[in-house]
């Protein structure tokens, strides 16, 4: 997939709401503020990769964004609605999980571990979520999840348990896995960070596919190249604060604030 045949930067569709909102959200961990005031509109089709050191708070905003962490403050809105709370009388009040699950779903989300269930194939293991948590039948899970093994490069791979699979086997898996759901919106947690350096690459054409074919995206990453080709927007976090946002030309091109120029600096090392 070369850089010609993804989204044009710049035409992410324009909607009345954003598919997700976030707005002034905290989160501490005992007395550490991890995230200090987050701010992100999220269009359909948009594509972002979040950068920054590690500790500046971007793993912890994704688990936020689909309430595996409950925020401290702030609001989050996913299709126009809250997560993880109602809001009653200007208060909020916590959602049981069975209501939170039904929008967790609609977010699918790809670990920098695979999680896979070593005991079942890949079929096995990407059948599993749409039988348990939608009710499908076997024969339609199946039905989608060959279409989804297939549509990350594993169609020869179905009968394969994970110990038979590479990292980057795994990781496609996974991101299979989270497909089958039929996310409206997908999120990556450095889903290349735990595989060996020649793996990577299987995982970023995925990767750029999806965002080619007009995912909606969320990407915590390290891969820069990726970055720059795949995504709309990039968004740099530090301190648990987004430090800068805006384009990958005008990021990595002229980065606005010396915090940037210092991280593209040893990266690019």
């Amino acid at each position: 997939m070369t850089a010609a045949q993804l989204p044009a930067k710049g035409d992410t569709p324009e909607t009345a709401t954003p598919l997700l909102s976030v707005q002034d959200v905290h989160k501490r961990f005992h007395h550490n503020e991890v995230l200090k005031g987050i701010s992100l509109d999220v269009a359909v089709g948009e594509v972002i990769a979040i950068l920054g050191p590690s500790g500046s708070g971007k793993s912890t905003l994704l688990r936020c964004i689909n309430h595996l962490e409950k925020i401290d403050a702030g609001r989050i809105y996913f299709r126009g609605a809250l997560v993880g709370f109602r809001e009653v009388n200007g208060k909020l009040k916590a959602l049981p999980e069975s209501e939170v699950a039904l929008v967790r779903r609609e977010m699918g989300m790809v670990f920098q571990r695979f999680n896979l269930f070593p005991h079942l194939t890949a079929l096995g293991n990407v059948m599993e979520a749409p039988v348990q948590v939608l009710g499908r039948s076997k024969d339609a899970a199946r039905e989608t999840a060959v279409a989804m093994l297939t549509r990350v490069g594993l169609a020869a791979k179905l009968d394969a348990y994970p110990a038979q699979l590479s990292g980057g086997q795994q990781q496609r898996v996974a991101i299979a896995r989270a497909l089958a759901m039929n996310p409206a919106l997908m999120m990556f947690d450095e889903a290349t960070s735990a595989l060996d350096p020649e793996l990577v690459g299987e995982v970023l054409e995925v990767m750029r596919l999806l965002a080619a074919e007009g995912m909606t995206m969320l990407a915590v990453t390290h891969e820069m190249g990726f970055a720059r080709e795949a995504a709309h927007r990039v968004v740099f976090m530090d301190e648990g604060v987004i430090q800068e946002e805006g384009t990958p030309e005008a990021f990595f091109g002229n980065p606005r604030t010396e915090r940037a120029r210092t991280f593209l600096r040893r990266v690019s090392k």
